[in-house]
């Protein structure tokens, strides 16, 4: 496994780079359109947006944390998230998810959630958010919508989830 170095989000070759790895990564432009679309939206939080980098310097994966709120307390929603699929499932994305997650806590941010693969998330904490009394406005499977206290001596706000506008739910 590759030691990825991360780094924050800097500039317009940055956002070409997440860009050019977010449309190498998914199927469609969807993903890569919704990096852009939350750049210009309040919810864009742009110290929270980070990057994994080859040691030649590429970027090779991306995480993004944007505002959301949670039965109206401020919160995090993770996603999306891109790895250059040359490096996937080679740790870029995972360190990537990680350097945001640290630098939310560092933030004094506490909820975190996801909506994603059940057997991914996990490695980073997230649990099923039911559990805690979070719930989305659409429906998705219990085991896909996750959470993360990053203090988990702080409490943790429970209702609907209210995403930014560019998510369109």
């Amino acid at each position: 496994m590759t030691t990825w170095a991360t780094r924050p989000e800097n500039g317009a070759s940055d956002r070409a780079a997440i860009r050019d790895v977010t449309l190498a990564a998914f199927p469609t432009p969807l993903e890569a359109d919704l990096v852009d679309a939350l750049r210009a939206d309040p919810a864009w939080l742009p110290e929270l947006s980070w990057l994994s980098v080859a040691p030649e310097g590429a970027v090779t994966g991306f995480s993004l944390l944007t505002r959301c709120h949670v039965g109206g307390a401020p919160a995090l929603a993770l996603g999306p998230c891109a790895v250059a699929p040359a490096h996937q499932r080679a740790g870029a994305g995972s360190a990537a998810i990680r350097a945001g997650l640290d630098r939310a806590r560092a933030l004094g941010e506490n909820l975190v959630v996801v909506l994603g693969h059940a057997e991914y998330y996990p490695r980073f904490g997230f649990t099923m958010a039911s559990p805690l009394g979070i719930s989305a406005a659409f429906e998705v499977p219990d085991e896909n919508l996750m959470a993360l206290a990053l203090d988990p001596t702080a409490p943790v706000p429970s209702g609907e989830i209210r995403y930014a506008a560019p998510f369109g739910v």
